[in-house]
């Protein structure tokens, strides 16, 4: 018996107009963000209410599309416009429309607020779904860094664009000397002098601007030191006025003046040249993310360019969404670590406890375990009540109890940040300034909840 094969023929057309939903498996992830983003409240969306010029394509599509692209690890306009054309499921979510990139690009710059009330909405349906438990949570808070949309070739220090402003004078004053030597050789065919000194003038003037810039924000930045300046020496002082000996060196006064290293990049002036993992520096942002334990959906999220996570604690915290319910416990790594941090998340202003717990290593933690750390040891004693504020923290993670609960953190939010980074690979906002890589990163978190919930299984007809 011959073989047989399936007879393929691209030639005959379709009978009759084919249901693109049967072309998608019932439990795909776009049916799911499909009936989550119907689910949505969308009012108050900035559209042209005129009813003049082209149509346009109606938010909640807009809305599904970026949620499903970024879900799904296609980032840039251009790509997701191509995959209305090239993929099914997008074919499907778009009702065989194809929104042109310009028009991708623009909701998603445009529509911050829409996101960030998509982002709550979608917390708030994942606690009706039963999958987040609201109030009394636990979260695992940390930060990574993603890169700008500029390079770090781009940034000028604030002690080489004096050195370069210098040589740029230099040059100008040679181009006007040999403007009035008649006897001088020539430049370049297509080159004129009048150009030449603009254009170096304009540099200049460029250079000027962004010296400026890291001027102020040094002046900023002592500015905030101050407050935790003056702190230290009102803690050292009571040390002595009781007798004892005050811990540590001299606290020293900030300083206004910027480091000659201070950088400023023209792309994208308010991203930073920052650390990041492996070595080196990139220009980057610092993306911070509030996970809940138990469902690992994120809960808070936030944008900052600060290069550590020094100062990160109290913001971070505080940008949690009322919809998850208030915050029992705080899991940071020693990036976050201060002791105004910490008594500013566990106090309120008036001194008296706020209901929540921080759990921090102290310092960095060690990979692996050692035969003694295997050996079952009890509890040391709880410190002193008069004893510091590190001696204290330190106790919560000692206690087998506190290690187990601290050790939620690294299976919690880092999985997160490793789905986000390797699995989707968004490793680079598009959008730029700081309020774009917000937007974008509420964006990206938006996304990654409800490819969460699509994975968890949750029943959005529970919502």
């Amino acid at each position: 018996m011959p073989a047989r094969f399936v007879n393929i023929d691209h030639d005959t057309p379709l009978l009759l107009p084919p249901d693109l939903r049967q072309w998608v498996p019932p439990d795909h992830l776009v049916h799911f963000i499909m009936d989550a983003v119907g689910e949505l409240d969308l009012r108050g969306v900035r559209v042209n209410e005129r009813g003049t010029g082209d149509e346009q394509y109606p938010p909640h599509l807009l809305l599904g599309l970026l949620i499903y692209s970024y879900a799904t690890g296609i980032f840039a306009s251009r790509q997701i416009e191509r995959a209305t054309h090239e993929h099914v499921a997008v074919r499907l979510l778009c009702a065989d429309t194809h929104p042109d990139h310009d028009t991708i690009c623009t909701f998603r710059r445009l529509q911050r607020e829409l996101l960030a009330r998509s982002f709550a909405q979608v917390i708030e349906m994942s606690a009706r779904c039963g999958v987040l438990k609201v109030g009394a949570i636990t979260v695992a808070i940390d930060g990574t860094k993603v890169l700008a949309s500029a390079s770090k070739h781009a940034a000028v220090s604030h002690q080489r664009a004096g050195e370069r402003m210098q040589e740029l004078e230099l040059e100008i004053e040679e181009l006007l000397r040999k403007a009035e030597d008649a006897d001088s050789a020539p430049l370049d065919d297509g080159l004129s002098i009048p150009k030449e000194v603009q254009r170096r003038q304009e540099r200049r003037a460029q250079l000027a601007r962004a010296r400026a810039e890291i001027e102020a924000r040094a002046r900023a930045r002592a500015a905030l030191e101050a407050a935790e300046y003056e702190r230290k020496l009102a803690a050292r002082d009571a040390a002595r006025t009781a007798g004892k000996k005050p811990r540590g060196k001299e606290p020293k006064p900030p300083s206004a003046a910027p480091e000659p290293k201070d950088q400023f990049n023209f792309t994208d002036p308010e991203s930073r040249i920052m650390p990041v993992g492996g070595g080196g520096f990139e220009q980057c942002y610092n993306a911070q993310a509030a996970v809940e334990v138990e469902s690992r959906l994120i809960v808070g999220q936030r944008v900052s360019d600060a290069p550590n996570d020094k100062e990160q604690l109290v913001p971070s915290l505080a940008a949690v969404t009322a919809e998850a319910g208030p915050v029992a416990e705080v899991l940071i790594d020693s990036g976050f670590l201060s002791e105004a941090a910490v008594r500013a998340v566990e106090t309120g202003g008036d001194g008296l406890p706020r209901g929540v717990r921080v759990l921090a290593a102290m310092g960095r933690e060690r990979h692996g375990r050692r035969v003694r750390d295997l050996e079952k040891k009890a509890d040391p004693p709880e410190p002193a009540r008069d004893a510091p504020w590190a001696e204290h923290l330190a106790h919560r993670v000692a206690t087998k109890a506190g290690r187990a609960r601290y050790k939620l953190r690294q299976q919690t939010v880092e999985p997160v940040f490793g789905i986000l980074k390797a699995a989707l690979g968004f490793r680079r906002f598009r959008l730029r300034g700081l309020a774009g890589a917000a937007t974008e990163w509420t964006l990206i978190s938006l996304a990654y909840n409800l490819r969460r919930l699509h994975r968890l299984g949750a029943d959005l007809s529970a919502a």
